[in-house]
């Protein structure tokens, strides 16, 4: 994080990204795995330390998600999922 700007650090989206299916895996209680992202937007940044909320849901295999600090919404999009195993 401190060279992703140097002088500016901030949390890289990537990091937002993983900890979205890293939370949706332990909301759901099993493995979740990604195949698509047909919508990302990072409104605003994350800076190191400074907490941030996460809200999911899920309908079929699209997972949405919105991650805010107070009322500042930091990123928000949408994964498609592969679908469950029977």
């Amino acid at each position: 994080m401190p060279g992703h700007f140097p002088g500016r650090p901030i949390v890289p989206g990537v990091v937002l990204l993983d900890a979205v299916l890293a939370s949706a895996e332990r909301w759901l209680g099993r493995p979740v795995i990604a195949t698509g992202m047909p919508v990302a937007k990072f409104v605003s940044p994350l800076l190191p330390g400074q907490p941030a909320e996460l809200r999911m849901e899920i309908s079929g295999c699209r997972l949405e998600f919105v991650v805010t600090a107070g009322a500042r919404t930091l990123a928000k999009g949408r994964f498609q999922l592969q679908p469950e195993s029977p």
